[in-house]
């Protein structure tokens, strides 16, 4: 009830009253020129201008849990940059995680096992949908005039120096208290080589279902690039829970642009 009534409380700070407000950029923030320039020149190095609708991955996964540490196959899938879905078949059954950012609002849920689907709450939402798959991320959504881009600087990261910019969602004509909410919890941070523009990294909070206020750090790297039909796609896949590896994935298979349906992202 608790995790109802909050979410509830975050749809009426989040939906504005009328649909026109929300792309109203009368007195709103800008996106820094410098910052849409290299995520630009970012999405050219990824795909080397050529257009990319969707993109299936197939590989191994290894799933970890504090001192539970799994392993099996992964499928991951997106379309555009609002929706995706992760497959998980581990060694105690199958994960599943859907994101839809289609409707009025953005949507997630969890499976486990083919169960009753979790739904996420709003606050968990408004980060890119297709985060494990560079070429599809809020870099390739530029000319959206609600995502807000800020180029923070050049910074060295693991021994490589990187082009640090900062992404957010900015849904002017609502309340100022839900202005800054969603600027909060939309919040991404990419990191790219500053020699060939190819992201490493993606940084991003999570939050408790209840709470969107403590933040939860979460840190997508990405690394082995290889070029498949002119698109370069990230063989290996890490994702970061405060600092701790929660999932590695060593892609095999890649197929781009196979027509995938709206259905496989559909909210159940």
């Amino acid at each position: 009830m608790r995790t109802r009534v909050f979410t509830r409380f975050l749809l009426f700070l989040l939906i504005p009253a009328s649909s026109q407000f929300l792309f109203s950029q009368k007195q709103g923030p800008v996106s820094d020129p410098q910052a849409l320039a290299l995520a630009t020149q970012s999405i050219i190095a990824l795909t080397g201008g050529a257009a990319v609708s969707d993109v299936t991955l197939s590989g191994n996964a290894t799933w970890i849990a504090g001192s539970d540490t799994e392993t099996g196959s992964a499928n991951l899938q997106a379309k555009g940059t609002g929706e995706s879905r992760v497959d998980l078949n581990l060694s105690s059954g199958t994960r599943t995680e859907i994101r839809n950012d289609a409707g009025s609002y953005p949507q997630g849920v969890s499976v486990i096992n083919g169960g009753d689907s979790q739904a996420w709450p709003v606050h968990n939402c408004w980060i890119n949908a297709s985060w494990f798959f560079p070429a599809l991320s809020f870099l390739n959504a530029a000319a959206d005039p609600t995502l807000i881009f800020s180029y923070i600087g050049e910074e060295v990261r693991g021994g490589v120096k990187v082009e640090h910019l900062q992404v957010y969602r900015y849904p002017a004509g609502q309340k100022p208290v839900s202005i800054s909410l969603t600027q909060r919890v939309s919040t991404a941070d990419y990191y790219l080589d500053s020699s060939s523009l190819l992201p490493v990294a993606m940084t991003f909070n999570t939050h408790a279902d209840d709470d969107a206020f403590t933040n939860i750090a979460l840190e997508i790297d990405f690394s082995m690039y290889q070029r498949v039909n002119g698109v370069q796609v990230p063989f290996h896949i890490q994702k970061l829970i405060s600092g701790g590896l929660a999932v590695d994935i060593t892609v095999q298979t890649v197929a781009l642009n196979s027509g995938l349906s709206d259905s496989l992202f559909s909210i159940p």
